[in-house]
């Protein structure tokens, strides 16, 4: 995590993430590798299946936030359950079922 000065805090700070290896021992899988990204033409971004992918990876309540700021712009939609292995489309399902309730 890069600190913008002493009186910075980590939710303030750039944090990274390395390709293909789990941030917590007990995640469940490992991060998207470099090979999900995009070339924008002068950037190379990650590709949003992927970004999806990281988030229900970390399932952090900000990142649920985040989910359901994508379905709530249209970004993402239900058929996106399919996309993910078992346990992490499970969580999506989650997301989808708790913004119906």
């Amino acid at each position: 995590m890069f600190l913008d000065g002493p009186d910075s805090r980590p939710s303030e700070a750039v944090h990274i993430v390395f390709a293909g290896e789990k941030v917590k021992a007990d995640d469940l899988q490992v991060n998207p590798s470099v090979q999900a990204s995009e070339h924008t033409g002068t950037f190379v971004v990650l590709s949003l299946e992927a970004l999806v992918a990281m988030k229900l990876i970390s399932f952090r309540r900000k990142d649920q936030t985040h989910l359901e700021d994508m379905i709530s712009v249209g970004l993402i939609d239900r058929t996106w359950i399919e996309r993910y292995q078992t346990d992490l489309g499970h969580r999506l399902a989650e997301i989808f079922d708790s913004l119906e309730n």
